[in-house]
Order: structure tokens, then sequence, then C-alpha cells
């Protein structure tokens, strides 16, 4: 391990066994895990934000979002089956192991965001790297005005957490906006791009801060709505993802332009991610 201030940073894989497999949407599941070497886990500590490399022994490693709070709140890993590595972390069930390095990347804003209005705009499994603040500006409720989530997917079955979000909306001022892209049966909620939630939800602006995460064409909707309600492009948070190797800022394979994703990233505002251009 190295430490970075009062953080300590796993270089090397760190051995951590399942302990539980949840089901969440199809070809989504949650790992929660806890680490062979408890003074390990005594160590890390994440920022929301943050990622990191996960080893599938025999098969890879991938980086991956922490979904999980920075206090009180158990380690796991959300991730969807798209290849061969995390086809092979999906195979995997309680007291089978994996590695861990990190957490690396600058995370979200915390300190920084206290006294404002707190705006979650997500789009399917855009959800999962927003988790984390969410539940973290919620244990901290009466440092924050008003807290959104508006969260869209194709269809009912593709919204993700559920069940927490059920819990989240017992917090007093915690307001939530749903959408789905097409009707269907059973769905009583609004119906359309969750872009389209932006007005109704009567965002605030005056001291305010949305986090923003989805695929690029809701991102942009999004964005566009934002600005049209009069947020300043630094008041938008969001994250950029790049096929990140080394997590560490060496093989610079996830570099775009001046800046390494993995270091100076994942987190960015819509200023800089401006200032990117067609680089992204």
């Amino acid at each position: 391990m190295s430490e970075t201030g009062s953080k300590a940073i796993v270089t090397v894989p760190a051995v951590a066994v399942i302990d539980e497999v949840r089901d969440e949407i199809e070809d989504v599941k949650t790992f929660y895990f806890s680490f062979e070497d408890p003074a390990v886990g005594a160590s890390f500590r994440v920022r929301s934000g943050q990622f990191i490399m996960c080893t599938v022994f025999g098969a890879g490693e991938f980086a991956v979002s922490l979904p999980f709070s920075p206090e009180s709140d158990r380690p796991h890993l959300s991730v969807r089956q798209v290849g061969k590595v995390t086809r092979a972390l999906h195979d995997l069930r309680p007291g089978d192991k994996i590695g861990v390095r990190g957490p690396f990347g600058n995370g979200f804003p915390f300190e920084e965001i206290k006294g404002k209005n707190v705006i979650y705009v997500a789009g399917g499994i855009g959800l999962i790297p927003l988790r984390s603040s969410i539940v973290h500006v919620l244990q901290h409720r009466k440092d924050f005005g008003r807290i959104l989530l508006i969260y869209g997917s194709k269809t009912a079955k593709e919204l993700m957490y559920r069940y927490m979000i059920d819990e989240w909306k017992k917090t007093e001022g915690f307001e939530t906006y749903f959408t789905i892209d097409n009707p269907e049966p059973g769905w009583d909620d609004r119906v359309g791009f969750v872009h389209t939630l932006i007005a109704p939800a009567s965002v605030p602006v005056k001291d305010t801060v949305a986090f923003v995460c989805g695929p690029p064409l809701m991102f942009n909707a999004v964005i566009g709505e934002l600005g049209k309600a009069g947020l300043k492009d630094e008041a938008i948070v969001s994250t950029l993802e790049r096929h990140m190797k080394c997590g560490i800022g060496k093989c610079q394979h996830c570099a775009i332009g001046r800046t390494l994703v993995c270091t100076d990233g994942p987190v960015y505002t819509y200023r800089q991610i401006k200032t990117l251009g067609e680089q992204i």
C-alpha cells in the first residue's frame, strides 16, 4: 500500500472475499466483499466518485466505479456483464475471491457543496457511480438544501436500486422524479426521456450543484436543459469514462489531451469537459 495524506491506496491487488451476490437488473449484479486481510479493510477509505481496479483471477482486470459511501456502508461493486472479465465476475459466488487495487481518482466534491441544493440526474446504470454521493449526502441531510433525484431508463425493469430508493425516500426532503422512454403496462409514472423532467422538477438554480451520469445522448440533452434552467457550467459535475489499465497515470491509456482520467478525473465539471472539446 502507499499513503496519500491519511488515505491508504492499495497499489497491488489485495485479496477480497465475496460475501454476497445480489441480482439487480438484467445483466447487472452487486457483489458485496470484505478484504481477506483485516488491516487492508481497516485502512481502505474512499471518496464518492472514485474507482478501483478489480481483478478476476484467471480472467483479467477492469476499472469499476465504487457505489458505496465513504462511511457506514458495506463495500460492494455493481457491475454490468459486458465482456470476458465481467462475465467471469458474474460467474463468481459467495466465498470466491477477487483482487482490488485502489481507490483511484479525484472523486465528487463533498465539503465544497455543503449548504447547497444537490441535484442528481441519472440515466440507466448511470445511477451506479452516483449512488455513493447520494448516500453520503443523505447521511448528512442537515448540511444541504433540496436534494433531488431525477432518474430515467428505457424500461421500468432497467431502473437500478429501486429497493434502495424506497429507503432513501424516507429521508425528509428527498425528492424523486422517474421516467421511462415509452409507456408500458403497470407503469403509472412519467414517460419520456430523462431530460424532460428538468422543468417539471423545478430545479433550483441559486446555490445548486448538479451531478449528471448516463450515456452521451442523455448527458448532452440534460446539460442543455440544465443550462436553460440557468445552471452555470462549473455547477454541473460528471464523470468521464475511458478504458483505464493502470489507474495511476503511468500507461496514459486514458489520456484525453492533457488530462489523465485515472488521476485528474474521473470527475470533472462541465466547464472542464468543454475545454477538452472534440477529444471527448
